[in-house]
C-alpha cells in the first residue's frame, strides 16, 4: 500500500527535475502521465534552465540525470547502450554522460579504508593524498604511496610490469605510486532505494503497455540491477582487471594495472599508478611526440582482440579512461562496466561483418536466422531486402566515413521491425564500439579504425570460419562421441541386464516410465552404423 504512495511522490520529485531541464519526453513511454506532466511542469514553474536551451533532447536528458545522482547516471548510461529503447539519437548523446559528482571527505575516505582493513591508513599506505583526484557517481579516487616488497620476495612477473612504479617523478623506488578507489559511503542503500522506483515503473509500463514487453523492461531493470551490485563490490572489478591484465601480459603496449590484492575489498580497490597523457588532449599527444596514427591502430588491435579472441572486453572506453604513456603504450582503467560476448555470438559477428563487407547480405541474413534471434516465420526475403537497404549506402562513402557502430545500430532498428528480440551483448558492444570510433576520429580524422583491424580479422576469419577450422570441429566432435562410447555401451549393457531381470518396465504408454536406455541404445547404434559406413 506504501509502495505505490511513496514512489508516485518520488516521481513526482523526478519529474520536477526533469521539466527544470526540458526533459520530460521519457513520460510520453508510460501510460497516463498527463497528469503527472502538468503538475511537475507547475511544480518548476514553468521555468527552463538556461543552461540547456538549444541541446538536443539526449543532452537535455543528460543534463537531468546528472542532476538526479548516482542511480540515474548510471541508469542514462545504461539507456545509452539501448538505441531500441530511447533512439538512436538520444542514446548517442546519453553516451556523453558525465559521471561525476562533488567529492565526499577525506575523513569519510580515511574512515572507509580503515573500516574495511581494520588498520589505520598509515599502517597501510607510507602516504596518502587526502584530495580525491576524480570522484564519480559511485566511488572517488585517491592518490597513494606503498612500499615496494623487497627484491628477493617480490613477484618477478608483476614487477616486469609495474612501469608506472619505475617511472615515479619523485624518483624514491623504494615507494610505488598507487590508484585507490573508495565507494561513496551510503552508496548501496541510495542505489536500492531508487531501483525499487524503477522496479515499479518497469512493472508498470510492462502491465499497461503490451508494445512495451517486447523490450522486456522489467529484465532490463533486474540485469542493470545486477550490474549496479557488482560495480559496487570492488573485488569484482578488481578481477576484471586481472583478468583483461592476463589477457595482454604478453603485450607490453597495452597496459591494465596491476591489482593491489592486499589493499583490495569490498569497498576499497588498489591498483598500480597509470602516467600517462588522457587519449583525448591531441595538443598534449602531439607536443609529447606520439605518433596519433599509431595510437588509433593500438586501439583498433587491442579492441578486435578483446571482443574476437577473448570475448571479454572493456565497456566503459570514455577519454577519461584511457592514457597514452611516455613510450607510447595504450593505458586503461576503470573496470567497473565489461562485456562478454561467448563463441556462438563471435561466431554470428564476424559471419555477418564479413557478409556487408563482400555484399553478400543473403550471408547476413542467414546467420540472423541460424542464430535464432529472427522468429523462423519471417519473410525472409524481406528481411534480406531490409539488409540490403543498411549495406549498399555504406560503398558510397570514403573509408574514414563509415560507422560500424552506426551500421550495428541501424541493423538493429530493422531487426527491431521484424521481432528481433533484444540482445543486451551486442548492444553493449555497439555502444563501445561508437566512443570508440569518436576517440579515433578526434586523433585520426582520416583513419577508419576498422579498416586498420581488416587484416587482423581476416586471419580470424581463416582460423575459425574457414574450411579447415569447420573440418577440425567436426573431427573434434567425432573424435568425443568415440571417447564417450565405451561408457554408453556400457550404459546400454547395464540397461538391458536391468530390462531381463524385471526390474524395469518399458511402458511406453505410461508416459511417466522411463524411456532413456531405449533412446540411449538407439543413440549408439547409430553412431556404430556411422562409424562402420565411414569404413
Amino acid at each position: 500500500m506504501f509502495r505505490p504512495l511513496r514512489n508516485l511522490f518520488r516521481l513526482l520529485g523526478i519529474a520536477r527535475t526533469l521539466a527544470r531541464y526540458d526533459a520530460l519526453f521519457p513520460a510520453d513511454w508510460l501510460p497516463a502521465t498527463g497528469g503527472l506532466v502538468f503538475a511537475a511542469r507547475l511544480l518548476s514553474g514553468f521555468r527552463t534552465a538556461r543552461s540547456v536551451r538549444g541541446l538536443r533532447p539526449g543532452e537535455r536528458l543528460a543534463k537531468a540525470l546528472e542532476a538526479l545522482g548516482p542511480s540515474f547516471i548510471k541508469f542514462g548510461q545504461m539507456l545509452s547502450t539501448r538505441p531500441d529503447l530511447v533512439g538512436e539519437s538520444v542514446a548517442a548523446d546519453l553516451s556523453s554522460l558525465q559521471d561525476r559528482l562533488p567529492p565526499f571527505s577525506s575523513a569519510q575516505a580515511r574512515a572507509a579504508i580503515e573500516a574495511e582493513f581494520d588498520q589505520p591508513v598509515e599502517l597501510l599506505f607510507e602516504a596518502f593524498e587526502n584530495e580525491p583526484i576524480a570522484a564519480a557517481s559511485i566511488a572517488q579516487v585517491h592518490i597513494a604511496k606503498v612500499r615496494r616488497p623487497a627484491p628477493e620476495a617480490a613477484d618477478e612477473t608483476q614487477s616486469a610490469e609495474d612501469p608506472a612504479g619505475d617511472d615515479d617523478s619523485d624518483g624514491e623506488d623504494e615507494f610505488a605510486t598507487v590508484a585507490v578507489k573508495i565507494l561513496r559511503p551510503g552508496i548501496e542503500a541510495a542505489i536500492e532505494r531508487d531501483l525499487d522506483l524503477f522496479r515499479w515503473i518497469a512493472g508498470l509500463a510492462e502491465r499497461s503497455q503490451p508494445r512495451l514487453r517486447r523490450l522486456k523492461p522489467i529484465a532490463a531493470v533486474e540485469t542493470f540491477a545486477a550490474s549496479l551490485r557488482w560495480e559496487m563490490d570492488l573485488r569484482m572489478e578488481g578481477a576484471a582487471a586481472s583478468e583483461l591484465h592476463a589477457n595482454f601480459l604478453d603485450d607490453p603496449m597495452y597496459v591494465v594495472p596491476v591489482v593491489d590484492w592486499e589493499r583490495t575489498g569490498r569497498r576499497i580497490l588498489t591498483t598500480e599508478w597509470i602516467d600517462g597523457i588522457p587519449i583525448h588532449d591531441v595538443d598534449d599527444l602531439v607536443a609529447a611526440g606520439h605518433d596519433l596514427e599509431a595510437v588509433v591502430a593500438k586501439a583498433s588491435e587491442s579492441f578486435f582482440l578483446q571482443v574476437f579472441r577473448d570475448g571479454f572486453f572493456h565497456a566503459d572506453m570514455h577519454p577519461g579512461n584511457a592514457f597514452v604513456r611516455a613510450d607510447g603504450a595504450l593505458c586503461v582503467v576503470d573496470f567497473g562496466i565489461m562485456g562478454r560476448i561467448d563463441r556462438p555470438t563471435r561466431y554470428f559477428l564476424a559471419d555477418m561483418l564479413l557478409g556487408f563487407i563482400t555484399r553478400d547480405y543473403d550471408r547476413v541474413a542467414d546467420v540472423h536466422f541460424q542464430a535464432g534471434y529472427i522468429p523462423p516465420d519471417t519473410d525472409r526475403e524481406v528481411f534480406q531486402q531490409a539488409i540490403r537497404a543498411i549495406g549498399e549506402p555504406i560503398f558510397d562513402r570514403p573509408p574514414n566515413e563509415i560507422s560500424i557502430a552506426r551500421l550495428l545500430a541501424q541493423l538493429f532498428q530493422v531487426s527491431e521491425r521484424f521481432n528481433m528480440e533484444a540482445q543486451p551483448q551486442l548492444l553493449l558492444l555497439q555502444k563501445t564500439m561508437l566512443i570508440a570510433e569518436g576517440v579515433g576520429r578526434r586523433l585520426a580524422p582520416e583513419l577508419n579504425m576498422w579498416q586498420l583491424a581488416l587484416p587482423l580479422i581476416e586471419e580470424w576469419m581463416r582460423e575459425h570460419r574457414g574450411p579447415e577450422a569447420r573440418l577440425a570441429e567436426i573431427t573434434a566432435n567425432t573424435i568425443l562421441a568415440v571417447q564417450r562410447l565405451p561408457e554408453a555401451v556400457h550404459a546400454v549393457e547395464k540397461a538391458a541386464r536391468t530390462i531381463t531381470e524385471g526390474r524395469l518396465s518399458l511402458d511406453l504408454r505410461n508416459t511417466s516410465s522411463p524411456k532413456w536406455p531405449l533412446w540411449l541404445a538407439i543413440g549408439v547404434t547409430a553412431v556404430l552404423a556411422v562409424i562402420a559406413l565411414a569404413d
